[in-house]
């Protein structure tokens, strides 16, 4: 009754197990882009492939993506990508220099990629949250980013989970800003992901996961585990634009008033 599994890594997704928040119809297809190993996880990138055919609709189709990203149009952090399956993730900038476009990813608060356009200046630098901080031979201290970045001599008082501003062409931190209460974060898994608030506390629990407690603009607290939280400005003024509905989660009711509001 063990049933081996195949060597090697898996080449395929089915449409039903790809992850909720690319929107991908049930009955379009049987499968979808497996996104290509890369600085983002599987379940939390969203490929170029559909990026551009689903979210942008520059393509009719996945053939049509692939003869955009041949011909080297598309940039990822500004670096030009031809892999039509590149997983970009949060934060990361996507730069169309023929359409003059420059787009953010950073989560709506349904938790979606939203379609965020970024001036030209804004494009310049990304925010990275620092995952670990070691030190490398000949005593090199360095950080990486949730992005896969690895950044030698960091400031020596950037520690984890703080979040630094790395200017995309070197690579170098800018600036940076740390992990403490009254500051601005997003967060970017589970329930409550696409929420942005600041950060009212911080509970420890040696052993177990630390919990932070988060208030938003309407003055709605909610907590989350300390590693879904992205800071992303001091004091409550944010480093990046955020989409339209800044990070507030209205509840169903108040969606409705709203909707029907627009529409009178």
């Amino acid at each position: 009754d063990y049933k081996k599994m195949a060597r090697g890594p898996k080449k395929h997704l089915k449409r039903l197990n790809a992850p909720k928040h690319w929107m991908l119809d049930k009955l379009g297809g049987s499968f979808a882009p497996r996104p290509s190993q890369g600085p983002h996880k599987l379940r939390e990138c969203l490929p170029l492939v559909v990026f551009l055919r689903n979210r942008l609709k520059y393509a009719l189709t996945y053939t049509e993506v692939k003869k955009i990203v041949n011909q080297r149009l598309i940039k990822v952090d500004g670096k030009i990508r031809t892999d039509k399956t590149y997983p970009a993730g949060f934060m990361d900038v996507i730069t169309i220099d023929k359409t003059g476009e420059n787009f953010r990813l950073i989560y709506d608060v349904k938790g979606r990629f939203a379609v965020h356009r970024i001036t030209p200046e804004e494009a310049k630098y990304k925010l990275c949250k620092v995952r670990t901080l070691s030190v490398a031979n000949k005593g090199v201290p360095y950080v990486t980013t949730h992005d896969g970045r690895t950044i030698r001599y960091p400031d020596p008082l950037v520690k984890v989970n703080d979040t630094v501003k790395v200017d995309i062409s070197s690579g170098k931190i800018e600036s940076f800003i740390k992990f403490d209460s009254g500051n601005l974060c997003m967060i970017t898994g589970g329930h409550n992901v696409g929420r942005v608030g600041t950060v009212t506390h911080r509970e420890r629990h040696p052993g177990s996961f630390d919990i932070v407690h988060i208030k938003d603009a309407m003055g709605h607290s909610f907590a989350t585990r300390l590693h879904n939280v992205f800071i992303i400005g001091k004091g409550n003024k944010a480093w990046v634009s955020l989409p339209r509905g800044k990070g507030v989660k209205l509840s169903i009711a108040e969606e409705r008033d709203r909707r029907i509001a627009a529409k009178s």
